[in-house]
């Protein structure tokens, strides 16, 4: 996949404060990127950096063939933000707001028209196409502020905390049209808090604080971290023997006994777990089920987060 993304020690200071610190990142086409960090990590002010909508202190950006700061106007046409508070006419009807910022992104009337009935479907907005915005719950208003930045097929489309105040329905529709877009070739550069989220959706993640501390693929990170450990049900209860027939698989980093279970440590799993039951059940075992234990991305963020804290 090229990369439709990419900057070069970005950097954004506010007086003595630096937000954003040399920023080195590639994003490639079709990709769903997760940027994960806490609370005034720059993770707002990094969005907005990238569409041209405030200027870096130094370094450089190319967003979609675009070079920032000489492309600014280009820049913001091409690419749809989703701000981490939405502001929309509220006197306007829903279908009024999407044809209004259609007409700004360029769209020809019929264009406009049928993007704005595609998106209300889409969002499960249909039937409130002319209510107006005012009357709307906040969660509503969430999904009518990610069709607004959808709304012009962007080539990149960053979301700032996409399913902030959605109930689980709407939360699984943005969800859904995440997966879509990326499916279709666009690029989503997703801000969140939600690990468990980042963690289904994200093709990608990086952790962030100021500056990048780790950028890689979610299982990539638990394997490095944590190893891939598969949980072994046996019936009867496993035996001390059961466990040295375990351990001496070729392959099996470690290997314990928990709550009546057989826990392995392997690198490969798909290659250890068929000769793991031949030799259980060569032993005299049972073997009831055998699945993978995976570590939450959350154990992920915070180990990384930790150590980053203690080496700096």
């Amino acid at each position: 996949m090229r990369v439709v993304l990419r900057t070069d020690a970005l950097t954004k200071r506010f007086g003595p404060l630096t937000a954003v610190d040399g920023l080195d990142i590639e994003v490639r086409e079709g990709e769903v990127f997760g940027f994960l960090g806490p609370n005034g990590a720059g993770k707002t002010t990094t969005l907005r950096l990238l569409c041209a909508l405030i200027a870096p202190t130094s370094g450089s950006a190319e967003v979609a063939g675009m070079r920032l700061g000489r492309d600014d106007e280009r820049i913001r046409a091409a690419v749809g933000i989703l701000t981490e508070h939405p502001g929309m006419y509220e006197r306007l009807s829903a279908a009024d707001n999407l044809r209004f910022f259609a007409s700004l992104y360029g769209l020809d009337r019929p264009t406009a028209e049928a993007q704005v009935t595609r998106f209300l479907g889409l969002m499960g907005l249909a039937e409130q196409r002319d209510r107006p915005v005012a009357t709307f719950s906040r969660g509503m208003k969430q999904k009518m502020a990610i069709a607004r930045a959808a709304l012009h097929e962007p080539r990149i489309l960053f979301l700032d905390e996409p399913t902030t105040g959605l109930d689980p329905d709407a939360a699984r529709t943005v969800r859904d049209l995440i997966t879509s877009l990326a499916r279709d070739g666009r690029t989503v550069f997703m801000c969140t808090h939600n690990l468990d989220e980042a963690d289904r959706l994200c093709d990608r993640i990086a952790f962030f604080r100021h500056r990048v501390i780790r950028i890689d693929e979610p299982d990539r990170l638990r394997a490095e971290l944590y190893g891939r450990t598969v949980e072994i049900r046996v019936t009867p209860a496993p035996l001390p023997a059961h466990l040295e027939r375990v351990r001496a698989v070729a392959g099996v980093r470690e290997a314990w006994m928990e709550n009546g279970a057989i826990l392995v440590r392997t690198d490969d799993p798909l290659r250890t777990d068929p000769v793991l039951v031949r030799a259980l059940v060569d032993a005299g075992a049972d073997v009831a089920f055998v699945s993978e234990r995976r570590a939450s991305l959350e154990d992920v963020y915070l180990r990384i987060v930790h150590e980053e804290e203690t080496t700096s």
